[in-house]
């Protein structure tokens, strides 16, 4: 059964680390090499627009029934239909929200077009991911490791042929992209449902008002969270957009597109904690088993991890910047230049918050496990207000360097804030010694970075050996240790066997 459930977890980054970073990297920053800032720009604002609402789409329910399901797996045929009834009418209820504030916000013909489409995938990928819950919900995850990166490999096939085959003779087109998107949604829909179909009983779709009115009172603090975070994390293009004249907000969202990509790849493979973690948390607790060993595993691991990430970002910013975002034609030096060190001054700040992002979901994912909703939620609700008390003061006078410091300070603040109420709730004391050596990893990372720039010419070559350096600083701080991993991959195995 362990060497099962390890297999089960490897597959799981393999598929991620495989998948989804050449999704990111190669084809959504080819798109936009290819469309433009101010073209990617408009899209990335649209997306994160729609992204405000996705809330209606959900209201909670996909958390709710995540922990549900794990703690109660007797319940899934009960529930299925009558919540897969009702994510419809919130569907319908999100699209109409969605034009009408469109509308009054000043949204016209091709933005409206494209607004279309885009909510259209959004309400698509709210019923992957709810059935997605009903089957981590039941500790499968081999199965949902593979249906995660399913929707990005149709896109990688699809996009990649109209971009590189050779076959497509027109300048790639940015609606093509959103259909693309569209079609894999579809596919992954599909296969989805297909798979979770042998674990149901019964499937009887119909309309229970009672039901619905049960769900949605049981789930609304799960969907107040969502929302609330939806808008210290997604708010910054929107405003963008906005708040800066005409061409200058569409081309800033656009960098700051360019800057949030490898936040966004990074926060992909981060997130996968949350995923394994939320169900088995739920039923540790419900258990009344002992959190502690498998928080600071995890905690331990994925701050290696963005600490690692973050440093090197710091130190190599603009030599990213450069390797993802070439001189483009028709474009002159000057130019050029001016537009990555725009990228690289938001990229900076922008992945300095991704150690914050990281530690959430170790300890965001514990207290929603929990049910510690309403303490979540003032939290965020703290982070909310912070972002845009910050972004009304610092876009204007920074543009997106500006919105990119209101996040990491939002970030930062909610992180901090989050660590201490679990701290307080579980008591999760790791020890002077702990932290200690983090700190000392922290200052070692950058050391070994700093020093790595005169190696050699290749800036490449630096970072890897840089971050080899850390790896290895990290075992012989004692920040790694196997025999506390192999207990993490054996209370897995428990729990999945009971």
């Amino acid at each position: 059964m362990q060497n099962r459930i390890v297999k089960n977890l490897a597959l799981l980054l393999f598929l991620n680390l495989l998948i989804k970073p050449f999704w990111i990297l190669g084809i959504d920053r080819t798109v936009q090499n290819e469309v433009g800032e101010v073209m990617f720009g408009l899209y990335f604002s649209i997306f994160n627009f729609s992204y405000l609402f996705y809330i209606l789409l959900d209201l909670g329910i996909t958390n709710f029934n995540n922990r549900n399901i794990a703690q109660n797996n007797q319940l899934l045929s009960k529930h299925f239909s009558g919540i897969a009834v009702m994510k419809l009418l919130l569907g319908l209820l999100y699209a109409m929200v969605v034009f009408v504030v469109a509308i009054l916000y000043g949204f016209r013909g091709y933005q409206l077009h494209l607004l279309g489409w885009v909510a259209f995938n959004q309400i698509l990928l709210s019923f992957i991911l709810y059935i997605r819950s009903n089957i981590s919900g039941l500790l499968l995850f081999k199965t949902d490791s593979l249906l995660s990166v399913l929707d990005r490999l149709l896109m990688i096939f699809i996009c990649g042929f109209l971009l590189w085959s050779g076959f497509v003779d027109k300048p790639f087109q940015l609606i093509w992209f959103v259909y693309a998107q569209t079609a894999a949604f579809i596919i992954t829909l599909i296969t989805a449902f297909a798979l979770l179909i042998p674990h149901l009983k019964v499937i009887s779709f119909s309309f229970n008002w009672p039901f619905m009115v049960m769900i949605i009172r049981r789930s609304l603090p799960f969907a107040f969270l969502v929302l609330l975070m939806s808008f210290y994390s997604r708010i910054e293009p929107v405003l963008l957009a906005r708040m800066l004249p005409d061409q200058s907000g569409l081309h800033q969202a656009g960098i700051y597109a360019q800057s949030f990509r490898l936040l966004d790849a990074g926060n992909n493979i981060a997130l996968l904690f949350s995923v394994i973690l939320l169900p088995m948390f739920s039923t540790m607790i419900k258990k009344k088993e002992p959190v502690k060993g498998l928080v600071k595993i995890c905690f331990t691991l994925i701050l290696l991890m963005s600490v690692t990430v973050s440093t090197g970002a710091l130190f190599y910013s603009q030599e990213l910047m450069e390797l993802l975002y070439g001189l483009r034609d028709g474009e002159n030096t000057i130019d050029f230049n001016l537009r990555i060190r725009e990228a690289s001054a938001v990229f900076s700040i922008l992945m300095g918050s991704f150690i914050a992002i990281s530690s959430t979901y170790i300890f965001g994912t514990l207290l929603t496990a929990n049910g510690s909703l309403g303490k979540l939620n003032l939290i965020a609700g703290s982070g909310v207000i912070i972002n845009l008390t910050l972004n009304f003061i610092l876009i204007p006078l920074y543009k997106a360097e500006g919105a990119a410091i209101a996040s990491l300070s939002a970030q930062s603040i909610t992180a901090i804030l989050q660590y201490f109420l679990a701290k307080k709730l579980f008591s999760l004391h790791f020890g002077y010694p702990f932290w200690l050596r983090i700190v000392s990893f922290t200052i070692i990372s950058m050391v070994s970075l700093y020093f790595s720039e005169f190696l050699s010419n290749n800036w490449i070559f630096n970072l890897l050996m840089a971050t080899l350096f850390n790896m290895t600083a990290s075992v012989w701080l004692g920040l790694i240790q196997l025999r506390e991993i192999s207990r993490l991959f054996l209370t897995v195995s428990r729990n999945k066997k009971d």
